[in-house]
């Protein structure tokens, strides 16, 4: 098969270079050099230390804290990546930020969800690709191709794997129901939800109560993001009140935003399961983490990418 681009670079910022590197590592090619630096005066300078002309670049850049720095950085480099006549040019964003952002629910409100997703092709980008967005319906905020992949073969698999006696999947919330469905499928268990409710724009929603039946069962609570892990604890206090013996929470993404980690520390979780989108430094994981790596997937799904394969065959048997 003639190839459309050249040879595969891989680039990466400072939001999650070890995710970057285990990436290169999976496919065996090197994790090409670039400066980055702040100036004093907080902006950013990046120039790249090899030559991109014509060749398929992929820069991987989660969005996590600092997420504004992140966000410009991403979009400088994918210029630098642009003005260095890179054949294609594919942003790789683990983790994309402002996605509950994604529609206009109050008066006189952006929508930075889509804001962002034009800001990427305007920079340069040619493609894009990205994990578990907090709504399906970002994904045509973008005005260049890409693909949204999931965390759930990962994180199930891993699930099926510890066999979890006498348990229930239990939905964080009611919008993530229908992914809850597809838990409770995988691992041949009923399904329960918290219902909660969110007051104006405050970041911690209220859990009120659990529909279905989590009595003496070993609840399995799913989310795709946890922030504050205010809404988690509180769901898992709940269920805890509500007759569940142990709690294991799974999650795609733990920005764990402050106080998160003192909430977690404090809370009754047997287990804290979640992936390596956003790099949790040594000082925020507790004894029950359980850190699983999306770099398998990533890596399979660029070199498929890269040689012009269906991303779409892998992903059916994932």
């Amino acid at each position: 098969m003639a190839k459309m681009y050249g040879d595969l670079a891989m680039f990466s910022g400072r939001s999650n270079r070890p995710l970057a590197e285990a990436v290169c590592k999976q496919l065996r090619v090197p994790l090409e050099e670039a400066e980055i630096f702040d100036f004093p005066n907080e902006n950013i300078f990046i120039q790249l230390k090899c030559s991109v002309r014509g060749q398929d670049v992929f820069f991987i850049q989660g969005l996590s804290s600092p997420v504004n720095r992140n966000i410009v950085e991403m979009l400088i480099f994918i210029d630098a990546l642009k003005r260095a006549s890179a054949g294609r040019i594919t942003a790789v964003i683990p983790f994309y930020a402002y996605g509950r952002s994604d529609k206009k629910d109050q008066p006189r409100i952006p929508i930075t969800a889509r804001l962002l997703a034009d800001l990427v092709g305007v920079a340069g980008a040619h493609r894009y690709m990205t994990i578990d967005l907090h709504a399906g319906q970002i994904q045509g905020f973008f005005g260049i191709p890409g693909d949204e992949f999931s965390a759930f073969p990962i994180l199930s698999d891993y699930l099926v794997g510890k066999n979890i006696p006498d348990a229930v999947v239990v939905s964080a919330d009611l919008g993530f129901a229908k992914k809850a469905r597809n838990y409770a499928r995988r691992l041949d268990l009923p399904l329960a939800f918290v219902e909660k409710r969110r007051i104006g724009n405050d970041p911690k929603a209220q859990a009120l109560t659990v529909i279905g039946d989590v009595q003496d069962k070993n609840a399995i609570l799913v989310d795709d993001e946890v922030d504050t892990a205010g809404t988690l604890t509180e769901a898992v206090h709940l269920l805890k009140r509500s007759g569940a013996k142990h709690v294991y929470t799974a999650c795609t993404h733990a920005t764990l935003s402050h106080p998160a980690v003192e909430r977690l520390r404090d809370a009754p979780i047997e287990e804290f399961i979640c992936t390596d989108t956003v790099p949790i430094p040594p000082e925020k994981r507790l004894p029950n983490f359980t850190i699983l790596s999306v770099a398998p997937l990533l890596a399979e799904t660029i070199a498929r990418t890269h040689e012009g394969r269906s991303v779409g065959e892998y992903l059916k048997d994932a």
